[in-house]
């Protein structure tokens, strides 16, 4: 008997007859031998609705009342999900975060798992219940409040399960059939991949890729445990995601490329005139983490002679970034800058491939398939497996589209298949 963890997100469980459907596979996952443990999302567009109502209560929502409310729509999920298990003949028990033993720090809306203690999740395993856990909450360590782990936290709910109850597998379940060479819902021919290496899941997921966290690829790669990407609207094989191919069958040479992601939720500050001397830069980005924002790709320009000034730009998301101006412009007083501007009409589109490493034309063939669709780059940045530019957001798609075909990743078979949602 094997313990196995899934995780279905809101587009699997929208409606009631979608979470019929997704309580029969797990009572086929039961009658397979397994324990079965499994995180849900909020219902379809719940989450979203949830922080529209509250911006019309009140235009900045207070941390702690805001993630006791958006803890709401898992904890629907969970008690329907149980019922419908239950209505099959089979028991299970359903779990909020804090029940389920998630622990986490104090920042609301974005906290972190410091702590997983799955004692009542053992104990209704042992008794032969299917465990119903509430993803994306958890509990802080110090003062006990309801916490929510930001948007797509149920796939770091079920991975960090997987990790503390020493599962086989973690089986993400969404509504496309796997990990594709790009999102199928702009390129038509992308191909989906058996497997995937962490490393260039990580890179695929930092750079916008929707099917996966960030954070859930990074916490399976830390403990080691296998992710299984499949479709909960059919019974496809879906892709693994792991340090080591399934049966170890790795291939002779690893794939140049792995895919292509892009991504429209971010947007970027330039801080004009920024004096060119020691300590300016280390300012500007000490104010930002002070708000507690992350940024993404940073671009300084060349200092120009007869001013001694430059620009400093960079990328942050888009929810972040008026908060970012704020910061910015009451430390203009130490760092003298000119002004500041701030652009949310950018796209970001990241080539990854751990094989590009090795092979020189690569760089070569991604900017001469965006020079071909006409694609003006404005920031550049690299790394060992992944080229990112940013541009206009209305080029993100043909751009993505050139750079899939030039790299020979376009499927000759059938289309790839969207079954509905966002693809979380």
């Amino acid at each position: 008997m094997g313990l196995v963890v899934q995780k279905y997100g809101g587009s699997s469980v929208a409606d009631a007859e979608g979470i019929k459907r997704v309580a029969r596979r797990i009572v086929d996952t039961k009658k397979a031998g397994h324990q079965v443990v499994v995180v849900v999302s909020a219902m379809g567009d719940t989450t979203d609705e949830l922080i529209d109502l509250a911006e019309q209560v009140a235009p900045i929502p207070a941390g702690r009342e805001f993630d006791m409310l958006l803890t709401a729509g898992e904890r629907i999920s969970m008690a329907l999900l149980a019922m419908a298990i239950k209505s099959l003949g089979h028991e299970a028990q359903s779990f909020t975060g804090s029940q389920a033993g998630v622990i986490t720090d104090s920042v609301h809306n974005k906290a972190r798992i410091i702590d997983v203690t799955p004692g009542r999740i053992r104990t209704a395993l042992d008794e032969g219940n299917i465990a119903i856990v509430a993803g994306f909450q958890g509990v802080s360590q110090d003062k006990k409040d309801i916490t929510t782990l930001g948007r797509g936290g149920s796939d770091t709910t079920a991975v960090a399960l997987a990790a503390a109850l020493d599962a086989g597998v973690c089986e993400i379940y969404t509504d496309v059939d796997g990990v594709f060479t790009a999102d199928p819902r702009v390129v038509k021919k992308a191909r989906k991949m058996d497997w995937i290496a962490f490393e260039d899941m990580l890179e695929l997921a930092s750079s916008g890729s929707k099917v996966l966290l960030h954070r859930c690829v990074e916490y399976a790669r830390r403990y080691n445990i296998p992710i299984h990407v499949r479709s909960s609207f059919s019974g496809l094989p879906g892709t693994w995601v792991s340090n080591e191919p399934p049966q170890g069958e790795r291939p002779m040479e690893q794939a140049i490329i792995s895919g292509v992601s892009h991504d429209t939720s971010e947007a970027k500050i330039t801080v004009v005139g920024v004096p060119d001397k020691p300590g300016e830069a280390a300012t500007i980005f000490r104010a930002i983490a002070d708000a507690e924002i992350n940024i993404d790709m940073v671009v300084q320009n060349v200092s120009a002679a007869a001013t001694g000034l430059t620009d400093i730009s960079f990328t942050l998301p888009k929810a972040e970034g008026h908060k970012a101006m704020e910061a910015l412009s009451k430390a203009q007083t130490v760092i003298a800058f000119d002004s500041l501007r701030y652009d949310d009409q950018i796209g970001k589109i990241s080539l990854v491939g751990a094989g590009m490493k090795t092979n020189p034309g690569v760089t070569a063939t991604f900017f001469e398939a965006l020079s071909n669709a006409g694609v003006n780059i404005e920031l550049i940045s690299t790394s060992e497996i992944r080229i990112s530019v940013v541009t206009r957001v209305d080029d993100v798609k043909p751009a993505v589209q050139a750079v899939h075909s030039a790299f020979g990743l376009d499927s000759d078979s059938d289309e790839a298949v969207v079954y509905g949602g966002t693809g979380r």
